[in-house]
Order: C-alpha cells, then structure tokens, then sequence
C-alpha cells in the first residue's frame, strides 16, 4: 500500500470511530442545538453572497462535487444565492456544468445580485414552485442530454413537499450521483428553536420524508459515511446516493 493509500485508509478508520464515539456525538449535538439558536449558519457567504449553510455541509457538498463532476446541479431554494455561486464556482474550477436555481420567490435585491456576479454565466434560474407541472416540465428540458446530474433540495421543507420533490426529481439522479434533502435537523432539535410562523418541525420535515421515500426506493441509499464525517450537519441521513 502507497503513502497515499495508506492515508486515505485511515482516514476511513477515523472516520468509523468517530461515529461511534458517543461522547463526540453529544457534544456535536449540543453544538446544533445551541448554534440553531444563535443563527449561526446565517454568519457565512461565499464569494459575497450569504450562503446559509454550516460550512460542514458545505465542505461535504465540495467532495461531492469534485468527485461527482456533474454536468448539471439543479438546487431547489435560492435565497440569497450563495449556494447556487458556490456550486457554480466549483463547476468553474472543474471546468464544465451548470446550475439550475429554483425558487418560489425569487427576492428582486438577490435576483440582481446573483446576475452581477460573476459566476452567473454558469447559473439558470426558474421562478414557481419546484413541484409545479409546468416548472418539472422545464426542468426536463434541461437535464435533456446531461451524462451526470445532482441533486440538491432546500426549498419548502414540510414532509408533503419535500416527499413530492423527492419523487420528482429523483430520476434526474444519474448512477453513483447524489439527492441531497437539507435540514433534516428539524428531526432532532427541540421545538423551541423551530419558529412557529414555520409549517415545518418534529415529525413533519425533510428527514421524515427521506425515510419514507427509501422504504420504496431502493436505488437510492443514505451515505451514512458522510454523517459520521462531519457530524455537524443541517442533513442528517439526508445525502442519499445512488447506486443503481
């Protein structure tokens, strides 16, 4: 065994321990709960504009990325637009793809910053609800001729919609690429930090839904390598990869 593999090995093996070092998991815990509560997520952008994601998540979504090659990413929930400029920006430095932005409410002042910036020229974006026959309708088109295509969902994140775009955009998904169903976490924090103008909260949210959409989809499994890698994460079991 090389240097090289030899590292990657043990990385692999500190990886396994951590995620059954109980003491680390309750501490990464106590960690979420406590950073939900300070809006911590809401501190980090990238290339200017806020990206609302724990920089775990986003480092595991660069390892993706690089590995995956996508020639599409299609992102349900645009916000600010700091995901949709750091998926464009990583697809700059592989040197192909583009990114399809959906949103319901596309804000004017994120709309303008997103087309200044210069990571547009690989960006789309659809305004309407990512559930929508006609929005589906124009994502098809798109992916039309795509070798490999991610998937990342962030949008409305009740369990009736995030089941809905779990079927619907799962065959977009090409072999040995990636679903990825954000906050998930909603599950696991206590409802005090979930504000009650939300739809969403403990048995009714993404990873609610996750679970139920692997009972019936078996060419989709939860990369539970990945959770037990970064363990501060807003997508417990929520990147499912497939794998046939």
């Amino acid at each position: 065994m090389n240097k090289t593999d030899e590292f990657k090995k043990e990385c692999i093996d500190r990886i396994e321990k951590q995620g059954n070092n109980n003491n680390l998991l309750d501490s990464a815990t106590r960690f979420m709960e406590e950073s939900i509560a300070s809006g911590y997520s809401y501190n980090f952008s990238w290339m200017g504009r806020p990206v609302m994601q724990y920089p775990q998540d986003i480092i595991a979504l660069q390892e993706i990325i690089w590995k995956v090659k996508p020639d599409l990413i299609i992102e349900t929930g645009i916000a600010h637009g700091g995901s949709l400029i750091f998926s464009a920006s990583m697809l700059e430095l592989i040197g192909k793809g583009e990114v399809l932005g959906i949103d319901i409410d596309i804000r004017e002042h994120n709309r303008i910053e997103i087309e200044n910036h210069p990571m547009v020229k690989r960006i789309t974006i659809i305004q309407g609800s990512s559930i929508d026959e006609d929005v589906i309708d124009q994502v098809k088109k798109i992916v039309e001729g795509k070798k490999t295509v991610l998937v990342c969902l962030d949008s409305n994140h009740t369990h009736t919609h995030v089941l809905k775009e779990l079927e619907l955009y799962s065959p977009f998904v090409t072999l040995n690429s990636y679903l990825i169903a954000y906050d998930g976490i909603v599950e696991f924090i206590p409802e005090k930090f979930n504000p009650t103008e939300r739809p969403w909260g403990i048995g009714d949210n993404p990873y609610t839904a996750v679970k139920e959409f692997l009972k019936t989809h078996t060419e989709f499994v939860s990369d539970n390598s990945i959770d037990k890698k970064i363990l501060l994460s807003v997508a417990p079991a929520g990147y499912l990869k497939r794998i046939k």
